[in-house]
């Protein structure tokens, strides 16, 4: 069964806040809205790297040029709308 976009949403604050050792931030402060890369998350090249590596693993979603990948990673809410459209397991 497929989760709601705020289940989604809520998991990947966590996952990002663990991945990308975000200390100063907790999942009830991070606007979904706010730009990931280039924003005032400081996230850089190796955690746009790091991101793609967990939203494959993690959602089997692959993310394989940097044009999609600046689209995906512009929010969290882009990312998780990217990673609902394209999950494998829609079947069953």
């Amino acid at each position: 069964m497929d989760r709601t976009m705020n289940e989604l949403i809520e998991e990947l604050k966590v996952k990002l806040i663990e991945l990308l050792n975000l200390t100063d931030v907790t999942p009830d402060r991070f606007d979904a809205q706010a730009r990931l890369v280039g924003g005032e998350l400081g996230i850089d090249s190796i955690d746009v790297l790091e991101m793609v590596v967990m939203v494959e693993k993690d959602y089997g979603v692959v993310i394989n040029s940097q044009e999609v990948g600046e689209k995906v990673f512009t929010s969290l809410a882009s990312l998780a709308a990217h990673i609902q459209a394209n999950r494998p397991e829609r079947a069953g």
